[in-house]
């Protein structure tokens, strides 16, 4: 059955009627409607609540079919997505693994020509049907194709060449090393090289960058993209320029991008200076220590670390415009329930851990404390080799 049999335009107007309704209390209310399948459109309802923040633009839009969960979860948000079209310019991209194709469109919104190749049938009839709402004055090409076959057969050499490679094996096992994922871009990477003026790859959150650098040659810049202090892609570009690595750690906060950018060359060479805690202490955002610019951004920000392992910063000025957390400290305290007890009677205070012998977790169970409140207890490695912890609160 086609996508305009199934999805009726009665059927995209319920859609948009019950968008804030939970789906499954639809299908046990609603009595049965005719010409519409009503287990479908609860299907959309809820991919679309599931996609709310992920998606905004894309779960307003009334005219658009969402795939599947995993192609669902599995495509980048909309956020991310731009950021990684602000690294690229062209008139031509190849999208090797389109998906539900959010990549594609932001990447191919100033792009000529733009050409999309899946393997799955329905998400390319998905891609055929969404696209061109966004994609309104491009030459847009849609194929259902082994995307190395595809690769392997065309003569023509692309500005842009966009491939996110699958991360499921089997039995829906989580994967991240790239000779692991389909395509293996490893054993492919001279081929991507000869078909393409820039390559850009979606990897793993997981991916060891070192060694990523050293299977794909030609990587000359990679972006460690976090969102709300959580890191949700690695982003890998080789423009063919030949100039020195730049790693740039990203951090996309409802209000501001801040980044920090680096080599391993200045991270290799820069000597930090060490202290105990000063009036504030600077716990780096997730997408910072991914990238592992730990002395680095101690020497650029002129700030002290608080031991060689520790990567908890000070500084007795307050920091601006730090990719970090920022915490006023108000006293060291010992480990100690009782105090504990006085200081937090209903137990709640947040607690961050930090190169101490202590995970967060196992701290809260042993001096019974739960998240809450206003306060921080931060605890880590000194610089005089000594666990300590702090009690804080954040600015």
């Amino acid at each position: 059955m086609s996508l305009e049999a199934t999805y009726t335009a009665q059927l995209m107007q319920f859609v948009q009627d019950h968008l804030k309704e939970d789906p499954a209390q639809l299908l046990l209310q609603q009595k049965v409607i005719p010409g519409l399948d009503l287990k479908t459109a609860a299907t959309q309802i809820a991919l679309r609540q599931r996609a709310r923040q992920k998606l905004p633009t894309w779960v307003v839009h009334p005219q658009l079919i969402f795939p599947p969960r995993l192609s669902l979860e599995q495509c980048s948000s909309e956020r991310t997505a731009i950021y990684k079209a602000s690294l690229v310019q062209g008139k031509t991209l190849l999208d090797l693994t389109g998906g539900f194709g959010v990549d594609t469109v932001y990447l191919g919104e100033k792009m000529e020509r733009v050409t999309y190749v899946e393997r799955q049938e329905e998400l390319v009839a998905l891609a055929r049907r969404n696209l061109p709402y966004f994609l309104t004055s491009q030459h847009c090409t849609f194929l259902q194709r082994d995307s190395l076959e595809f690769l392997r057969e065309t003569p023509e050499i692309y500005d842009l060449l966009y491939v996110d490679p699958a991360r499921r094996g089997e039995g829906n096992q989580k994967l991240h090393r790239l000779r692991d994922l389909e395509p293996d871009l490893v054993s492919n990477w001279a081929l991507l090289q000869q078909k393409a003026r820039t390559i850009l790859v979606k990897a793993s959150p997981m991916l060891d960058i070192t060694e990523a650098c050293r299977e794909l040659p030609g990587i000359t810049q990679v972006h460690v993209l976090g969102v709300k202090n959580e890191v949700r892609e690695l982003v890998l570009l080789a423009d063919g320029s030949g100039k020195p690595l730049r790693i740039v750690a990203v951090e996309m906060r409802e209000e501001e991008t801040l980044t920090f950018s680096f080599s391993p060359e200045s991270e290799a060479l820069a000597e930090p200076t060490f202290a105990c805690p000063g009036k504030y202490l600077i716990v780096p955002y997730a997408a910072l220590l991914k990238a592992g610019a730990f002395k680095s951004f101690s020497v650029e920000q002129g700030l002290a670390k608080l031991h060689p392992h520790t990567h908890v910063y000070t500084s007795d000025r307050y920091p601006n415009a730090v990719p970090g957390r920022v915490f006023e400290v108000l006293e060291e305290i010992r480990l100690d329930k009782k105090a504990l007890k006085k200081r937090y009677p209903e137990g709640k205070v947040h607690v961050i851990s930090k190169n101490h012998p202590l995970k967060a977790e196992a701290l809260k169970r042993k001096c019974r404390l739960r998240d809450g409140g206003t306060e921080f207890l931060i605890a880590a490695t000194a610089v005089d080799g000594k666990p300590r912890v702090w009690r804080c609160r954040m600015v």
